[in-house]
């Protein structure tokens, strides 16, 4: 048996005790981004009384960026007398857990949906903060296609924006429940009206009605202020517009801008704006206009009406010449 002085014992032991302590501090300074957004306190985003039971948060009219959480779009939630529906989560998970402590703020009841209106990544991204609240998430039935084809795609693409750590914790989450027409949610008292939309904005638009206060969660199909976005058809967005006017809302909250309080009225200057841009765009295809020069101009005339114009107009217009080059 070897002998060990005491001496000899004691350094062993120091070392030892020395490695365990650093290799625990180490291990819990190691913490994976997403297990720090967990645990950090969020909060509670800001959110208006529109209706009684519904709460509506209005996002900066901006591009999606670190600086802004992604925080562009208008996301909301309805109380009924027994649960909660959600519509639209936000542009990053740091946003959704926002919201959800905006809705713990004013009530303690289950949330039991979470509506998305469409695919696009300023209203999906922060899906992951309600997984654990057992909500059922419901979309336009061609939502989960759609998820699956721009999804991963949507998360590459912003992690350059809105930098590795906010993306960290970002889930593609489709729907478990679709609507292929329309479809009513009971929340306790109140039922809210879901309908799924022909191609428009994108192929994917879902609107909720609430009819005991005649309040309309119009997703992308209308925008204020905002330059409307084309990712679909434009043709059938202008079609749709005649439909979404028909609708006997009081308030309207739109996907981008401020609360529209008159009604069908407040469809007017998005229809002006689509109806300027087919017209240009076929007057350009009749007389031979290529499309890298079409671009340039189709739709100009509507610059000084629409904030974020130079960042979407180009790519309407390309996304229009496309569709009606073969009308």
């Amino acid at each position: 048996m070897r002998v060990v002085g005491v001496q000899t014992l004691r350094r062993t032991l120091h070392w030892r005790n020395l490695f365990v302590c650093c290799a625990a501090f180490f291990v819990s300074n190691l913490v994976p981004t997403s297990a720090a957004h967990t645990t950090e306190r969020i909060a509670p985003l800001s959110v208006a009384e529109i209706a009684p039971g519904v709460f509506v948060h209005f996002g900066a009219i901006a591009l999606m960026s670190q600086e802004n959480d992604g925080a562009i779009a208008n996301v909301g939630f309805v109380v009924g007398n027994q649960s909660v529906a959600v519509i639209d989560t936000g542009g990053s998970v740091r946003e959704g857990r926002a919201l959800l402590a905006a809705v713990r703020m004013h009530t303690k009841l289950p949330i039991r949906y979470v509506i998305n209106t469409h695919m696009h990544p300023d209203h999906v991204f922060g899906n992951a903060a309600f997984m654990a609240e057992g909500a059922v998430f419901v979309g336009h039935k061609n939502l989960p296609q759609a998820l699956a084809t721009h999804g991963r795609y949507y998360v590459a693409n912003f992690r350059a924006a809105m930098g590795a750590a906010l993306m960290a914790e970002v889930k593609i989450i489709a729907p478990t429940e679709v609507v292929t027409d329309t479809r009513d949610l009971d929340l306790g008292g109140r039922r809210l009206t879901l309908k799924a939309w022909p191609t428009a904005h994108s192929d994917n638009d879902l609107t909720v009605f609430d009819r005991d206060t005649g309040t309309l969660f119009a997703g992308d199909l209308l925008f204020v202020r905002h330059v409307p976005v084309l990712d679909g058809s434009l043709v059938g967005w202008l079609k749709d517009l005649s439909s979404l006017a028909q609708i006997p809302a009081r308030l309207v909250v739109p996907g981008h801008g401020p609360l529209v309080r008159t009604w069908p009225q407040g469809l007017s200057d998005e229809k002006r704006y689509l109806e300027r841009l087919a017209s240009d765009i076929r007057i350009m295809i009749k007389h031979g206009v290529p499309l890298a020069e079409a671009v340039k101009t189709a739709g100009a005339s509507e610059k000084d009406r629409w904030r974020l114009f130079d960042a979407y107009n180009a790519r309407n217009a390309t996304a229009a010449f496309a569709e009606l080059e073969w009308e």
